[in-house]
C-alpha cells in the first residue's frame, strides 16, 4: 500500500503541492521592522548629537557657568587702528584704491599697550599685504572673510606677543 491518502471510495487521491506562506514577506519585515529600527537609531543618534542627554543631567550647566565666568573676568580690550589708504594691485588698468579703518580686540589692557609700541609694525605689515589684493580678492562676504583671516594672521606675528583676538572693520571703502 502507498502512504497517500484515499478517498471515500478507497482509491488513492493525489494531493496538490501548495505552496506554503512562510508568516511574513521580505517586503513586510522591512516595512514593520527595519524602518521602525532605523528610524528609532537616527532618533537616539539625533538626541546625542545635541547633547540634550547632559543638560537633562546637569552636565551642560556647569560648563557653561565657567565660560560665563571666564568671559565675564576677562573682559576684551579694543584698539583702534590708524586709518589706511593704499591702491590695489590693478594690472596696468585703472588704479583702485582702498581705504580700511580696524579695530583690534585685544585680551587685556596689557596686550593694549604692546600694541601701541610696535603700531607702525604692524600698519607696515597690514599695508604690505593691502597693496597686494586685487579688487577681485575683495568681493563679497568670502572675500571680507579671507582679509579679516589674514589680517589677524599678520597682526599676531607684528604685535610682540599680545593676545589679539580679532580684527574688526569699522570702514572699508574700495574705489
Amino acid at each position: 500500500m502507498s502512504d497517500e491518502p484515499l478517498d471515500d471510495t478507497g482509491e488513492d487521491v493525489e494531493l496538490e503541492a501548495t505552496p506554503r506562506q512562510s508568516g511574513m514577506s521580505g517586503k513586510k519585515i522591512v516595512l514593520f521592522f527595519v524602518v521602525p529600527l532605523l528610524l528609532v537609531l537616527g532618533l537616539i543618534a539625533g538626541i546625542f548629537l545635541t547633547g540634550l542627554p547632559s543638560a537633562l543631567m546637569g552636565g551642560g550647566s556647569e560648563s557653561q557657568s565657567a565660560e560665563k565666568q571666564a568671559s565675564s573676568s576677562s573682559q576684551s580690550v579694543f584698539y583702534n587702528m590708524p586709518t589706511m589708504l593704499v591702491n590695489l594691485n590693478s594690472d596696468g588698468q585703472q588704479q583702485s584704491f582702498l581705504k580700511l579703518k580696524v579695530t583690534l580686540e585685544l585680551a587685556s589692557e596689557k596686550g593694549k599697550s604692546r600694541v601701541k609700541k610696535v603700531t607702525p609694525r604692524v600698519v607696515d605689515n597690514i599695508q604690505v599685504y593691502l597693496r597686494q589684493l586685487r579688487m577681485e580678492d575683495l568681493q563679497g562676504s568670502a572675500g571680507m572673510q579671507r582679509l579679516r583671516e589674514e589680517l589677524l594672521r599678520r597682526v599676531r606675528a607684528a604685535a610682540d606677543g599680545a593676545e589679539v583676538r580679532n580684527v574688526l572693520f569699522k570702514q572699508m571703502l574700495v574705489q
